[in-house]
């Protein structure tokens, strides 16, 4: 049984991107996020120029770095952020969409050393911090229709019978 005590986060809510180009990554990231159905905010925060998408269940902002250092995906912080979509559909027209802004995406397709069902599309941004966009795949589904039956800490899917280990 669950401890009674945990807190349960509901959602990613924002995180915030340090760009060294702010005009450069939000030319980027408009057309991005445009695509991906967001919205913008351009509301300054402490006197310097932020820019925000948001959507109906999170944010990402971009701020404006303070250093010159180029971002390396290997190095501890950020490697890549991956966004769900619904369908592997909606992935090919994410990747049309990408093409059709210039950007240049890898191709859409399944990478069963994740799950066998994942289907993705990885594109980077101006200062080559790599964004995925994943079709919703079975693992999420059963995470998200059998939560409240899973009671284990480390490996709840396969305690639960749900899923065997790999």
């Amino acid at each position: 049984m669950a401890d009674q005590t945990t807190i349960e986060t509901v959602g990613l809510d924002h995180f915030y991107l340090s760009v060294s180009d702010m005009a450069a990554s939000e030319r980027f990231y408009d057309g991005v996020m445009r695509l991906l159905g967001f919205k913008k905010g351009t509301n300054p925060i402490a006197g310097e120029p932020h820019v925000h998408y948001y959507n109906r269940t999170m944010q990402i902002t971009l701020r404006p770095a303070r250093s010159g250092t180029e971002h390396d995906a290997y190095r501890p912080g950020l490697h890549h952020f991956c966004m769900r979509v619904m369908t592997t559909e909606e992935v090919d027209q994410v990747t049309t969409g990408l093409r059709g802004l210039g950007i240049r995406p890898s191709p859409p397709r399944h990478y069963p050393q994740y799950d066998p069902d994942y289907y993705a599309v990885f594109f980077e941004d101006p200062d080559g911090i790599r964004i995925e966009v994943v079709a919703e795949y079975r693992r999420r589904r059963l995470i998200r229709d059998n939560w409240d039956k899973l009671d284990e800490f480390e490996d709840p899917l396969v305690k639960a019978g749900l899923l065997e280990k790999d």
